[in-house]
């Protein structure tokens, strides 16, 4: 009987999608070995990347246009199926991707073509608009992935979006963006959307910052966006009054702030915690339960997963590891292929990897990699297929 590989990776930030790279290691396998079965399942850990593999586990795409980061109008595509991977058979689902929303790769460029990253004015309104069009669309369960923000709001703009109104001392209703939120005087819940409290919202994410302090929003993420250290304390300053405020008219909402999670997206988590009533989970669980991978895996001869990098961040909860552990409940080994390897071998195979494939290891111009990882990719699949056995 032919081997049966099922090919699993994340994306390769920046370079290749997962659906790329699983396309290409196919290529490489099938090569190899032309009698494999090869079931190819791309996956995400609740970053960008989510919505497509919803997509390609079956759910439809619908695409509207949506406010940007910085207020320029962008597309933005959710995702709409059913939701028997989470629990929820019959139950229409959706899966909604801050990053194509409110992510970095959907601010405008300069003349450069570089984003231009503004991390007091960036909003996750168009994240909130993403959420009434799929409520629009008769969704009673979104699953919100978080990750790739533009954003350091604590999430107000998505609330906005969604009829919460946040103003100043004087009445005025606040602008968008972290920036602001130092002048917030009072939070106005009674204009949410009505069908907010009878929908089931999923946090999907693959950090577990809270809100505040040395590992909250804004000190470990608001830098990447752009924020000076003076902007962080801007922000660090009005998340904080956000929490306050929040708490003022919703007591139960202040915990949220400590959740695990809480401080994903720029604060976009604490907002979805605690006015939307979200379930926190790890974002890789959630999209193995979309993809059915438990069932696909089940009787494989092996498992091929990886992702751009593989390091010790990868260990607190990223995709490789998701779809390993997995894997191993089914009995089925799983190697990784990656861009580079930190992790000594001792730490892969705690993770549960076989053999971990940098590219690098065909190729030692690091920037070739980027640039061009399909060949290499297939030279790693052909090799990888030389390794496995018939049944």
């Amino acid at each position: 009987m032919a081997v049966r590989i099922v090919i699993a990776p994340d994306k390769f930030k920046g370079s290749l999608t997962a659906e790329g790279v699983a396309e290409h290691l196919a290529r490489g396998l099938a090569a190899a070995a032309p009698d494999a079965e090869l079931v190819r399942v791309p996956v995400a850990d609740g970053g960008d990347g989510t919505v497509d593999a919803a997509l390609a586990a079956g759910f439809a795409p619908v695409t509207a246009t949506v406010t940007g980061p910085l207020g320029d109008p962008v597309p933005a595509t959710f995702a709409v199926g059913d939701g028997h991977g989470l629990g929820a058979p019959g139950v229409r689902t959706a899966v909604v991707e801050l990053a194509t929303a409110s992510g970095l790769g959907a601010l405008p460029r300069d003349a450069g073509g570089r984003p231009r990253r503004d991390a007091l004015r960036a909003t996750s309104r168009g994240t909130g608009e993403l959420v009434a069009a799929a409520l629009d669309a008769g969704v009673r369960l979104v699953v919100l992935g978080l990750g790739g923000s533009a954003c350091t709001d604590g999430g107000t703009g998505m609330l906005a979006a969604l009829g919460v109104r946040f103003a100043d001392a004087d009445g005025r209703a606040l602008p968008d963006g972290g920036g602001a939120l130092g002048a917030l005087d009072r939070v106005d819940l009674d204009g949410l959307d009505p069908r907010v409290p009878g929908t089931r919202f999923l946090l999907a994410s693959d950090v577990d910052n809270p809100l505040l302090g040395p590992r909250g929003a804004a000190a470990v993420f608001a830098p990447q966006k752009g924020a000076s250290p003076a902007d962080v304390a801007v922000l660090e300053t009005g998340l904080a009054r956000w929490r306050d405020r929040l708490a003022a008219v919703r007591p139960e909402a202040a915990a949220a702030a400590d959740t695990p999670g809480a401080g994903a997206a720029g604060g976009v988590g604490f907002a979805a915690l605690g006015v939307l009533g979200a379930e926190a989970r790890a974002g890789i669980d959630l999209v193995l339960g979309l993809t059915n991978l438990a069932g696909l895996v089940d009787g494989a001869d092996l498992v091929i997963t990886g992702e751009g990098s593989l390091d010790e961040q990868s260990l607190g909860g990223k995709a490789p590891v998701g779809v390993a552990r997995l894997a191993a409940r089914a009995g089925v080994p799983v190697v990784a292929v990656c861009g580079r390897n930190e992790l000594s071998a001792a730490q892969a195979a705690a993770a549960g990897l076989a053999a971990v494939h940098p590219l690098t290891e065909i190729e030692p111009d690091v920037a070739r990699c980027i640039a061009a990882p399909g060949p290499i990719l297939e030279t790693i699949g052909a090799r990888i297929a030389a390794t496995v056995g018939t049944r």
